[in-house]
């Protein structure tokens, strides 16, 4: 499974999970994709094969669902919240990133997961 963490996640994260063997990109580390809007960012996502791990939840469930009212599918996409997953928290990206690993170790599909911390 390969993902894209949403905008709002640090490359950080990325790094230590391709560190442990994983193909993770973050948004804020490609110049095409930082700043660009969530259509675009989906769109990007589908040509990669990447499955999105965001907190923008509104947005990327509409875009997926028209997506699939068209008849195609999409890699899938991971969902976090700032309650489990508080961006001002230093705990956090360790947080994220065994929760991640979690389900980067698995074999399951994902479609849409709501992610935890444990």
């Amino acid at each position: 499974m390969k993902l894209l963490l949403d905008e709002m996640w640090p490359p950080s994260i990325a790094r230590t999970l391709r560190e442990r063997g994983h193909d993770v990109i973050a948004v804020a580390e490609r110049d095409d994709l930082r700043s660009q809007p969530d259509e675009y960012i989906f769109a990007a996502a589908q040509v990669e094969g990447r499955v999105i791990v965001t907190e923008n939840v509104a947005d990327f469930r509409r875009l997926a669902e028209e997506f699939v009212r068209l008849g195609r599918t999409h890699p899938g996409l991971i969902y976090t919240t700032n309650r489990q997953f508080p961006r001002a928290d230093a705990r956090t990206p360790g947080s994220l990133n065994r929760a991640l690993l979690r389900l980067l170790d698995g074999d399951a599909a994902i479609t849409e997961v709501w992610l935890s911390p444990e």
